[in-house]
């Protein structure tokens, strides 16, 4: 499959069939977000793999409650991967204050993409979750005090119905701008 194929057909699937995933296909995700790139090669994650059936369901209904419901289909999903920041590199939080920028989450959320194109060309579905309940998570996953979830993403096969959307997208002269910002190319 070429790479922007791959790209198109990668969504959020937010309904999942209950058939289990092959655990040769979830290490293959898990080595794309392994070998993701990072500020300072700090690899700043490690991977909760969260695939025992009660466990995953009380780690499902801590990402949403009775007020903010739209989660709710993270109980559908067979796997919950559970990203946890861990402590980069010193030159990299150092030069994380230095440009006031959180390079551990950056590293993660291309981590998760990483795990994301994965699993599509492996014919799953994902969705990255960024709204959870993190304090009783860590709790149930035995995540230490001074580490954070920073992502979790849910992993299964969509029903055969949940066809590849249209991406819906601003223009690409929207938001590509040459040598200045809103300068557009030169013809």
């Amino acid at each position: 499959m070429k790479f922007i194929d791959l790209v198109k057909q990668r969504q959020s699937v937010r309904r999942y069939l209950p058939d289990a995933v092959e655990p040769e296909k979830i290490d293959k995700c898990l080595e794309a977000a392994r070998l993701a790139p990072s500020a300072s090669n700090s690899q700043p994650w490690s991977f909760i793999l969260v695939d025992d059936p009660e466990l995953k369901d009380k780690v499902a209904r801590l990402t949403y409650d009775n007020v903010i419901a739209f989660n709710k289909f993270v109980k559908s999903a067979p796997v919950l991967v559970v990203f946890v920041i861990e402590k980069p590199k010193v030159v990299t939080r150092i030069g994380g204050m230095i440009k006031k920028m959180d390079y551990p989450l950056i590293d993660i959320g291309i981590a998760g993409e990483h795990f994301c194109l994965q699993a599509a060309e492996e014919g799953l579905g994902t969705c990255m979750l960024g709204w959870f309940k993190a304090r009783p998570i860590k709790k149930l996953l035995k995540v230490p005090d001074n580490r954070t979830i920073g992502l979790i993403i849910t992993l299964g096969y969509p029903p055969e119905e949940y066809r590849v959307r249209e991406k819906t997208r601003k223009k690409f002269d929207e938001v590509v701008f040459y040598n200045a910002y809103l300068q557009r190319r030169k013809p």
